[in-house]
């Protein structure tokens, strides 16, 4: 299956949702790409959107290549693969700063997406973290628990695509798990998508802007 973008995998995916939409949805996104996902669905089943901030810790010679994960907090969030991280021998040092680095970023993408805007109450609702798709998880955990920390009766995962091992161990996290394409060999991500353009910050406020009010 290919998406035409991601506002029509966000269509595709609403179709596998709709059971949720009595029981008071939250939709939680990941900027950029996972708002256009978000926003289709909030349309869909009324419910208020709102954005997880969370930022990957990339290897150093390949950024996209996530060895862990952080979201921002009171107490921050922060996940590790450790195991991935010995095996491409990334020191501590580097991990610290890298951290520090995407925090920054966290913080600054808030103050643009976020300014002015009231959050949706999570606590006992129905939480639905969404992104455009998983490759390692290690993003999408982080996020999970910091949505958990949150205190949802049910927290649900949805994305178009991710790799059956990943969507696994995230199942764990996730008292629900739902996925349209579930490829054992899944490389990239775009591939899946015929635009998968990268988003800007003004598309993101902007779907943030015209989704459903907070209720």
């Amino acid at each position: 299956m290919k998406f035409a973008d991601r506002s029509d995998a966000g269509r595709r995916l609403t179709g596998k949702l709709t059971h949720l939409k009595e029981r008071q949805p939250v939709i939680l996104a990941l900027p950029r790409g996972g708002v256009a996902i978000g926003f289709e669905i909030a349309q869909a089943l009324d419910a208020p959107l709102d954005i997880v901030l969370v930022r990957k810790i990339g290897a150093p010679w390949e950024p996209e290549l996530a060895v862990g994960a952080v979201t921002d907090g009171a107490a921050p969030e922060t996940f590790i693969d450790r195991h991935l991280a010995a095996t491409l021998d990334v020191s501590e040092s580097y991990l610290q700063e890298e951290t520090t680095r995407q925090l920054a970023e966290i913080e600054r993408r808030r103050e643009i997406y976020c300014a002015g805007r009231p959050r949706p109450e999570i606590s006992g609702r129905t939480a639905i973290a969404v992104d455009d798709g998983i490759a390692t998880g290690a993003t999408m955990r982080v996020a999970l628990q910091a949505i958990r920390r949150q205190g949802p009766a049910h927290l649900v995962l949805a994305v178009p695509v991710a790799p059956p091992d990943t969507l696994a161990a995230l199942g764990e996290v996730a008292d629900e798990t739902v996925c349209l394409e579930i490829p054992v060999g899944l490389g990239a991500i775009g591939f899946y998508y015929h635009d998968f353009h990268q988003m800007t910050d003004a598309e993101v406020t902007d779907l943030l802007a015209r989704a459903p009010a907070l209720h």
